[in-house]
């Protein structure tokens, strides 16, 4: 019997690091184990602390290792962060043949890629966001038409260089080879939405430690994508500062017992509270109170991209979170009352092996990245969304510091 190949999605976040492992055979993806660590040297996507990061890395994967008994050395790596930019492109060539060949594809998107980018600054993706041939617009795939005049439009997605590289170096440093790059709200998408809900339109907001994601899609193309310095961590601050408890404690309060919206928590309902190392019972519903403004406030931010996009005109089918912020209670009513849309959680539905708690929105970056891992590998889907020279002149870089 044929052995399956494995792929490996990293997803190096700041309150967690995830290592997913899934089997493929016969085009097959089985998702066979989760490792997961606490992530110490990242603020808000970026890596603050190169030696305390590569340690997490190292963690998250040696307790993929012991669950799947397979050795780790190639990933498929998550990219965040406030320093992440995107903007749109253009370009168009003349069809040499009669026909529209991959080769012309891949032309055009070069044409369109070749725009001016700060010396301090990095192209991720180059992602196409429709074709036009001989004026004939929302073209999914020009391959194989006949045409003279071949036009994409594209979303290019810039990082800042130091970042990349600094990530790159404590992934090299755990002992990974990185296998691609990918922003993660585009993993996130491949694990939750449905194609229904790309071809009519949808938001992904996902919710992390450090930052909130967004992407929008319609008619199957990714349309915007943005990231906001919010997560959340801030709901964790609030918390300490506004009940004078540890960051450990408020964190667990938080995940255990927290509301989004106060008047969803009865008012008889207690919670046990550690507060300068002495145990007491405080109102439930006090927590609730200090959450409350955060979260509605990160929607109102978020509320603000939509508007400041057209994207409630793109998302007609709603919103999906995702990420460990969405599972924060009553988060997604008082969404669906601030964004005034239609809100999900996104789970990890029809994916095999992600069920019990793999089945989470916790997950679903990690498990985006090995999706991307399968459609690289059996149809050469990098192509059209990343532009290779990035990985190996910082894989040069890298290398350069440890020989």
């Amino acid at each position: 019997m044929k052995k399956p190949s494995t792929i490996v999605g990293l997803d190096v976040g700041t309150t967690k690091i995830c290592a997913v492992v899934g089997d493929v055979l016969e085009g097959e993806l089985e998702i066979r184990g989760v490792g997961t660590s606490v992530s110490t040297g990242l603020r808000k996507g970026v890596v603050s602390n190169i030696d305390t990061t590569v340690d997490s890395i190292k963690k998250a994967v040696r307790s993929s290792e012991s669950i799947t008994g397979e050795q780790i050395r190639e990933v498929y790596l998550g990219i965040t962060g406030a320093h992440i930019k995107a903007f749109n492109s253009y370009g168009a060539i003349r069809v040499k043949g009669k026909e529209v060949t991959s080769l012309d594809v891949e032309r055009v998107i070069e044409s369109a890629r070749a725009v001016y980018v700060p010396l301090d600054r990095e192209v991720i993706h180059v992602i196409p966001t429709g074709y036009i041939l001989d004026g004939q617009d929302s073209i999914r795939d020009p391959a194989g038409m006949t045409g003279v005049r071949l036009e994409a439009k594209v979303q290019i997605l810039t990082g800042s260089v130091s970042s990349l590289q600094n990530l790159l170096k404590c992934c090299e440093k755990a002992g990974l080879e990185v296998v691609e790059i990918i922003f993660e709200p585009l993993a996130s998408a491949l694990a939750t939405l449905t194609e229904d809900e790309k071809e009519l339109g949808v938001a992904v907001v996902d919710i992390g430690g450090g930052t909130t994601d967004i992407v929008l899609y319609q008619n199957g193309w990714l349309q915007y994508s943005t990231v906001l310095p919010v997560g959340g961590n801030h709901f964790t601050n609030d918390i300490a500062v506004g009940m004078r408890l540890s960051v450990n404690e408020a964190e667990r309060l938080k995940k255990h017992f927290g509301c989004a919206a106060a008047t969803m928590v009865s008012e008889e309902e207690m919670i046990d509270i550690t507060q300068s190392g002495q145990g007491r019972k405080i109102p439930r519903r006090y927590l609730s109170e200090v959450i409350q403004p955060r979260a509605e406030e990160l929607l109102e931010l978020i509320k603000g991209e939509l508007l400041s996009c057209s994207g409630y005109d793109v998302a007609s089918s709603g919103i999906v979170l995702t990420g460990g912020g969405s599972l924060l209670d009553g988060l997604d009513r008082i969404a669906e009352a601030v964004l005034g849309l239609p809100v999900r959680i996104g789970y990890l539905e029809g994916i095999r092996g992600c069920r019990g708690t793999t089945n989470s929105p916790i997950y679903a970056t990690g498990v985006g990245l090995v999706l991307y891992g399968l459609k690289a590998e059996s149809r050469g889907y990098h192509d059209a969304l990343s532009i290779t020279g990035i990985f190996q002149r910082m894989k040069n870089w890298v290398n350069g510091i440890f020989k």
